[in-house]
């Protein structure tokens, strides 16, 4: 059997080599490489690329796209748990408002990101209507910030959130929930107390699947914050492309992913130490 088993596993671990462990092999040595003097890589080979990254303005960069991420992922559950929790329990509707979650994935992440600036320029949708009500005499400053980063994400990210907690929350026992209210539980404590305990797994999986992403995310940093926010996704994207420093840039995403290992492993020995 364990030959059998290697033999069927074996295309896919061959698949996730060329796709996976082959360009990372790259992205190392590139790392250890020193940039040509017209783009590309060249020896010698050395460490200051990595070096490089202890510079104060890459931390400060490391650290707003830290919290941004979290903050992102902190309000993906906020706004996703109600929502799952709803589709879990609307019966025969389910399957619609599962549709309607997954409806944006039918277009352009990239087109709903540009709808997105278009409602909240200056002379935008939203701006345009509370000025028309008389709610503001000039425009505010919607577009380009840091807050506008965080509706992007949010709003690209959410259904990652939805469907994870809706699969938990849909297994869930209804008898636990009638245990719960006939030993005198009210609503909110056997929220807290029962379904928020078991739909755990979900909460984790969600959390990762927003998390990582929003971390290195520079679509919607580069087209909603504009200059004034630079997230670590950006850093690397510009190496690549207009700095044309390849060694740097694989540094930086090679720490990128470090960072995000490390966090995710620390997650993984506090859910064991919590069991």
């Amino acid at each position: 059997m364990k030959r059998v088993r290697t033999w069927f596993l074996a295309p896919s671990a061959l698949v996730l080599f060329v796709t996976l462990g082959a360009p990372l092999a790259i992205v190392c040595v590139y790392s250890v490489l020193t940039r040509g003097a017209y783009g590309g890589v060249e020896t010698p080979f050395t460490l200051e690329n990595y070096t490089r990254l202890w510079d104060p303005v890459y931390g400060l960069i490391l650290w707003r796209s830290l919290w941004i991420a979290a903050l992102a992922t902190a309000l993906c559950l906020a706004l996703g748990f109600p929502l799952a929790l709803f589709i879990a329990r609307s019966g025969s509707r389910k399957n619609l408002y599962l549709s309607l979650v997954i409806l944006p994935f039918w277009t352009s992440f990239l087109i709903r990101l540009y709808a997105w600036m278009f409602l909240l320029r200056d002379t935008g949708l939203v701006n345009t209507a509370l000025q028309a009500v008389g709610l503001i005499r000039e425009p505010l400053p919607m577009l380009y910030n840091d807050g506008a980063v965080i509706l992007g994400l949010v709003y690209g990210f959410l259904p990652f959130m939805v469907l994870p907690l809706y699969a938990t929350l849909e297994r869930l026992d209804p008898n636990l929930i009638e245990a719960a209210a006939d030993l005198g539980a009210r609503p909110l404590e056997t929220l807290w107390r029962v379904i928020l305990p078991l739909s755990a797994p979900g909460i984790r999986a969600g959390a990762i699947l927003v998390f990582v992403p929003c971390l290195g995310t520079y679509l919607t940093s580069d087209l909603l914050g504009g200059s004034k926010t630079i997230l670590i996704g950006n850093l690397v994207q510009n190496q690549f492309t207009a700095a044309r420093d390849w060694p740097f840039g694989a540094a930086a995403s090679l720490a990128l992913m470090a960072v995000a290992m490390a966090l995710l492993f620390a997650a993984r020995r506090a859910e064991e130490d919590l069991l």
